[in-house]
């Protein structure tokens, strides 16, 4: 990581001489506590981990009030809700400062600063507290400004926290004895201005979750800490400080458990290996059959700091997990999909029967590993096609599976564009652009195109481990969404797809359900319904959608989650929007599945029709109760 010198000197005077007494200032710190410690965190670096950052931050807020009346700086206080409050200036400043100074390196000769060790209080015995996660927009701005110097993180965070002008923010880098504050902001500007997330729960210090620390090691080696202690104390000039580079369990946790079956586990000579042509005559065509892949296959060293990790992660590790994945160790040796170097990291892929689990570590320091699972239990030939080998500077790339003989890059907004080839190195795809890590307008939804023989299919990233698959048609029978028919339904909604990104998303389905003729005959809407599966089985995500003729983008008229709606249980859908024509005249129109036998509309809008479809004339913000009949008799209800 970055560091630039901050010099010590006193912040500048107020020309007019205000003056801030110790209530005012404990006032300020009082109603603005949670946006100083954001702010302090933000400022703080990566590599204290998220729990001592946690603390340090509210440590450096908690000791920023002044000892006495202090003269006020000659900063602003913040562009919008705090003008012209002097205590909270000074407030911030000294939070800032100190922030400033704590990711700072100790130096040999000199005494290290309070700020610089860590804090005495508070301290929360046997827990380990850390701020929830955020998505992948989230967690993608976390490690670019953790490359950033401490300054530039600062000027960061107080343009987007603050809303200060460079102006401002030069001021108060300047008053908190930053050296070169226009260097910070020029290094600040390398960063997408991604304010907005600085909001997120993924740096928020007060809202936290906790997690206890090693419980049976604290049990069981209480009596050994205490002889251990004893034993420092004779024999500490045997001690020596860590060395440099990774350890032999990398950044894994202390282990606390010996016995055969997990020792095996974690022993880099036992990872199954497949033959590179197994697949050929396989009965299976999964995750089992892929074979080992990548530069770094024989790297022992990293492969047991990956299988450590994975049992073990420390403080210091990135863990997510798609929803109803279990993030523990694994049962016994896992088999080795990939260890090579992808990008600025060095990644490796295991897989052990129900999960996907994909290790990174940087190519240079010892900060920075990340683990992430993915479920992939019941997997066949379709779903098995590719996993996600890593993200960077907004692209993805891909791990395909052996039996793919092409890739490719698709804008499924774009149908009659065709696919962009992509070339494959041992099975490794080049980068390609991701939806997900755009946060711009969806002007475009790049998926993977892949060829299996005579089969082509599309996945699509959606922040995950695994991308998820694509298909059309009616539920029960879909089709994969390369054709051109499938292309053209699934163009105006793609970029539906973000509704459902880190959601352990399976595959998606789109279904023209029905077609309906607009009343002031200016063409026909196209009804789409679209059914996001999960890994888990549950949490299914429904989207009923209207796409007019000439419209770039579909609109949702109705969502649901955990309904068997348009899925393969009950291929059936009920769905209404208002409509306001050319000529400035409002409509409800409804459409249903096309064995739906009749339509009635009550509420705001009143009207029926024995047919699947529905326009009666309605008003601006009516709301109505749909209800239909199918032709065998039974009922079905509106999605909403």
């Amino acid at each position: 990581m970055q560091s630039q010198d901050v010099a010590q000197r006193p912040a500048p005077p107020s020309p007019a001489g205000q003056v801030v007494d110790v209530e005012q200032a404990e006032a300020a710190l009082v109603e603005h506590y949670p946006r100083l410690v954001r702010l302090a965190y933000l400022v703080l670096p990566a590599g204290l981990g998220r729990s001592r950052r946690v603390l340090t931050a509210h440590a450096l807020t908690q000791r920023a009030l002044p000892r006495n009346r202090t003269p006020a700086p000659v900063i602003p206080a913040q562009s919008t809700g705090r003008d012209g409050d002097p205590g909270y200036a000074l407030v911030r400043l000294q939070v800032l400062r100190t922030a400033l100074e704590a990711g700072l390196p100790l130096k040999r000769k000199a005494w290290p600063k309070r700020s610089q060790l860590p804090p005495l209080l508070p301290q929360v015995w046997g827990l380990k507290l850390f701020p929830r996660s955020g998505g992948a927009d989230e967690l993608a701005l976390d490690q670019r400004l953790s490359t950033l110097s401490g300054p530039a993180r600062a000027a960061y965070a107080l343009r987007g926290l603050e809303r200060l002008t460079d102006d401002g923010v030069r001021k108060v880098l300047t008053a908190a004895s930053v050296a070169d504050a226009d260097g910070a902001l020029l290094e600040a500007d390398g960063i997408p201005a991604q304010y907005g997330l600085l909001d997120s729960p993924e740096f928020d210090p007060c809202s936290l979750q906790a997690r206890p620390t090693d419980l049976m090691r604290r049990r069981q080696h209480l009596k050994a800490a205490l002889a251990a202690g004893a034993a420092l104390l004779v024999c500490g000039a045997l001690l020596g400080l860590p060395g440099e580079g990774w350890g032999p369990d990398g950044a894994a946790a202390p282990p606390y458990a010996r016995n055969p079956a997990a020792q095996a586990a974690l022993d880099p000579a036992k990872l199954t290996r497949v033959s590179p042509t197994a697949w050929r005559g396989s009965a299976r065509t999964d995750f089992s059959v892929w074979p080992a892949r990548g530069d770094l296959t024989g790297d022992s060293a990293l492969l047991r700091r990956a299988l450590a990790v994975w049992a073990r992660p420390g403080e210091t590790v990135r863990v997510s997990a798609t929803p109803g994945t279990a993030s523990g160790g694994p049962a016994g040796p896992p088999q080795l999909l990939y260890a090579g170097t992808v990008d600025a990291a060095r990644v490796v892929i295991l897989y052990d029967g129900l999960r996907i689990a994909r290790y990174a570590e940087p190519k240079e320091g010892t900060q920075g590993a990340a683990l992430d699972f993915a479920r992939v239990d019941g997997a066949g030939r379709a779903e098995a096609g590719a996993v996600v080998l890593g993200r960077a500077d907004g692209n993805v790339r891909y791990l395909t599976a052996p039996w793919v003989e092409k890739a490719g890059e698709r804008d499924l907004m774009k149908p009659g564009s065709g696919a962009m080839d992509l070339s494959l190195t041992d099975g490794v795809t080049a980068p390609l652009a991701s939806p997900v890590l755009r946060s711009d307008a969806c002007t475009s939804w790049n998926v993977l195109q892949l060829t299996d023989g005579t089969r082509t299919r599309l996945l699509t990233d959606l922040g995950e481990l695994v991308p998820a698959r694509l298909t059309a048609g009616r539920p029960g029978s879909p089709r994969e969404a390369a054709g051109a028919a499938a292309l053209r339904t699934w163009a105006p909604f793609a970029c539906s797809l973000g509704t459902v990104r880190s959601a352990g998303v399976r595959s998606v389905n789109a279904w023209a359900f029905n077609e309906q003729p607009l009343p002031d005959a200016s063409g026909s809407a196209a009804w789409v319904c679209t059914r996001a599966e999960t890994w888990r089985g549950g949490g299914a995500r429904v989207l009923a959608q209207f796409h007019t003729p000439g419209g770039r983008y579909g609109a949702v008229a109705a969502k649901a989650e955990n309904v068997p709606a348009c899925g393969a249980r009950d291929p059936h859908v009920l769905a209404g929007v208002l409509w306001k024509s050319k000529a400035g005249d409002w409509y409800l129109l409804a459409a249903g599945s096309r064995e739906t036998a009749s339509i009635r509309a009550t509420g705001g809008v009143g009207g029926s029709s024995r047919t699947s479809l529905l326009t009666v004339p309605a008003e601006q913000g009516a709301r109505a109760e749909l209800k239909g009949t199918l032709r065998d008799g039974r009922s079905l209800g509106g999605l909403r």
